[in-house]
């Protein structure tokens, strides 16, 4: 990295505009946590914001700075998307890797991946020695992985209080993370960025008697079609058999200048990227959650959430790790709003009442409390936590 390198902040994100703040933080702090609506440009900005204090205070001898996401498609399209706008090859300055794929190099300095990824590399290097920095991105996910990594560095602190640890999350619950990491009266700041620029209206649009969810969601999109025959659309469905019935229902409805995509993780890369690729005419994204959070499908202009997931649970009865359809919480439906709203004013149409979304949990229960534990006691185990 040369002295005089451009680090290209976008003026439109939000989380840019307290550039100054967050770096003065993590001059001053060594655990950070930012919190913010989807939409401020926290994925893509915080690494770069770290990589400007750690070259400050390590210059050349600058070590790597892991970035970890939920998914895989997430780590690759942030990679490539910080590597465009520092004009830099990707699988240098910025690389990923992620699991059967990586782009990196002796001169990689910021380097996306999944949490797994990281988790797995603490068998090698228990101390994550080749890392100045750790940004935990979507912790409001609370997946096993990111729960686990959160104990973890924790611990790490003690013997490497110089890492510099940034927790980013979507929720308002960010109180938790810097109370948790707050040891001997050192404070934990919090930064809060604002979300979406564009506002965000919101319909209820419950089904008709008998109606299947395939008619449901045709209807949705007719209903939004009157209205703009040419805006981009992001349908969150629970899998991919949803996916590929709805598929079929939309094509035979033959809409015209429309491209109908879907977009889940058993997916391959290639067939992942095709929602990045610049288009004419309207497309239609037909998702699982994958794009709930992290990963910002562009030019998105209408959402139609059906309100469902498959929830990971496991049976204590049969000793089975589960994957039911489940009503999703009033964060996620909150997330899923937040996928438009961010080139223009956007709507969201959900498939449920409005007494539906007010009954449901703020918040899912977090991973570690409906999966077995298992693989993580063996974990803790090989790395003799808790001794």
């Amino acid at each position: 990295m040369g002295h005089a390198m451009n680090w290209h902040y976008p003026a439109e994100l939000p989380v840019v505009a307290l550039r100054d703040d967050i770096l003065d933080a993590l001059r001053r702090h060594d655990v950070l946590v930012v919190v913010s609506e989807t939409g401020s440009g926290k994925t893509t900005q915080l690494p770069k914001m770290v990589t400007e204090v750690l070259r400050e205070i390590y210059a050349d001898k600058m070590g790597l700075i892991g970035v970890t996401q939920p998914r895989r498609i997430a780590a690759v399209s942030v990679a490539k998307r910080v590597a465009e706008e520092l004009k830099q090859p990707l699988g240098g300055l910025v690389g990923y890797q992620v699991r059967f794929d990586e782009k990196i190099s002796p001169s990689t300095r910021i380097k996306f991946m999944t949490d797994g990824i990281l988790l797995a590399e603490t068998q090698g290097d228990r101390m994550l020695k080749r890392y100045d920095a750790i940004i935990l991105d979507e912790a409001h996910e609370r997946s096993l992985n990111i729960d686990f990594l959160l104990g973890y560095l924790k611990e790490l602190r003690r013997d490497r209080p110089s890492l510099k640890i940034v927790i980013s999350s979507a929720t308002l619950d960010a109180g938790a993370f810097a109370e948790f990491f707050r040891e001997d009266g050192q404070e934990v700041p919090i930064i809060q960025a604002s979300g979406r620029t564009f506002p965000v209206e919101g319909y209820f649009l419950p089904p008709d008697d008998e109606e299947e969810l395939p008619q449901h969601v045709v209807r949705a999109v007719d209903w939004l079609s009157d209205l703009d025959p040419v805006g981009d659309v992001l349908i969150f469905l629970s899998g991919e058999r949803d996916i590929r019935d709805l598929a079929m229902s939309l094509r035979k409805q033959e809409l015209r200048h429309t491209e109908i995509l879907p977009l889940y993780a058993r997916l391959t890369q290639n067939e992942q990227q095709k929602i990045f690729a610049s288009h004419v005419g309207r497309r239609i994204i037909l998702s699982t959650n994958v794009a709930e959070t992290s990963l910002t499908v562009p030019g998105i202009r209408y959402v139609i959430d059906t309100g469902l997931a498959r929830i990971s649970r496991y049976s204590i009865q049969s000793k089975v790790q589960r994957l039911p359809i489940e009503p999703i919480s009033q964060a996620s439906a909150n997330q899923r709003a937040g996928r438009c709203g961010r080139v223009a004013k956007g709507i969201c149409i959900r498939l449920y009442s409005e007494q539906d979304y007010l009954s449901r949990p703020l918040f899912t229960d977090p991973e570690i409390q409906r999966t077995s534990l298992g693989a993580v006691i063996l974990q803790m185990l090989s790395l003799r936590l808790g001794e």
